[in-house]
């Protein structure tokens, strides 16, 4: 008798399954993010972490009690309480002040973060100025603390570098978790809550693996399986914007990083679909407000 072998993840019992889509993978590929320890242990009373340009932060609190104090304006609560383990994200430059008890302290390990392309990363523009998550909340996270607990706990040759990557890791499970639950960290619209949703997620990765095709809306409609009426409104109504400015903006915050990293701007132009390196500059100067070649002048 001839056996078929069934793939699990487009059917169950004769039943068509959507198939599923990694919604991380081709931004990440893009923009990369790179994680550095600098704390394992207790911290007593007040500990201040400075705002530094394109400088992020990775917390775990692993044991105790925290009281957090932001300044106005820093796009956080002014004070926040933490009473369990938690994951504590800042992925943008935030000042931001732990209050612990001045004997016992908390355990706390923590990482800065560096992601390509700073605050155009569009990781980074998409996420609260801070993100509080309980360990217990992250399924499948565990695992990859304990690791992360046992290098920092005991260090070994390579336990900076292992660390390092563990963090990494955690930090790709807590945005996992944070695509599947936009609304528990504050996010109401914008590209997590596109990524979020099961049809125009299949869009979104479509335009970030290949932004050089030609996308038209029907083809944008029919990655996502919907008319191109319904696509057009509700792609706006969940991302705050249409379908062609997305497009257009991806392309550009790609041409950035691209031509930062010292690609001429006639190769990232016909590799992100533009039709000449000219179109390239004269979206590009509308969008960032000058021309490639001043734009790149003017950087740090």
């Amino acid at each position: 008798m001839k056996s078929t072998i069934v793939n699990p993840a487009s059917k169950l019992a004769g039943v068509d399954m959507p198939e599923a889509v990694d919604r991380l993978s081709a931004l990440l590929d893009r923009f990369h993010v790179r994680a550095s320890l600098f704390h394992a242990g207790p911290l007593c009373g007040r500990t201040t972490f400075d705002a530094q340009p394109d400088r992020a932060f990775l917390h775990v609190l692993r044991r105790g009690r925290l009281q957090i104090e932001h300044p106005a304006r820093a796009g956080a609560p002014r004070r926040v309480i933490v009473e369990e383990p938690t994951l504590l994200l800042y992925p943008r430059a935030v000042h931001h002040t732990f209050v612990n008890p001045p004997r016992d302290g908390s355990d706390f390990t923590c990482a800065t973060l560096h992601f390509d392309g700073g605050d155009r990363n569009p990781i980074v523009a998409a996420l609260p100025a801070m993100l509080q998550v309980p360990l217990d909340a992250v399924q499948g996270l565990r695992p990859a603390l304990d690791l992360l607990f046992t290098e920092t706990d005991n260090m070994r040759c390579g336990s900076r570098l292992l660390a390092d990557r563990l963090f990494e890791v955690v930090l790709i499970q807590l945005l996992r978790w944070v695509i599947d639950h936009p609304h528990e960290v504050g996010v109401s619209r914008g590209l997590v809550m596109g990524l979020s949703d099961p049809r125009l997620s299949r869009a979104l990765v479509a335009l970030h693996t290949a932004p050089q095709d030609n996308w038209t809306l029907a083809r944008m409609a029919a990655s996502a399986g919907m008319s191109r009426s319904a696509f057009a409104e509700t792609f706006r109504a969940v991302t705050g914007t249409t379908p062609s400015a997305y497009l257009t903006d991806w392309r550009l915050t790609l041409a950035s990083s691209l031509l930062r990293a010292g690609k001429p701007q006639k190769l990232v132009a016909a590799e992100l679909g533009f039709s000449t390196a000219s179109s390239l500059s004269r979206a590009f100067k509308q969008r960032f407000g000058a021309a490639p070649r001043e734009w790149l002048a003017g950087m740090p």
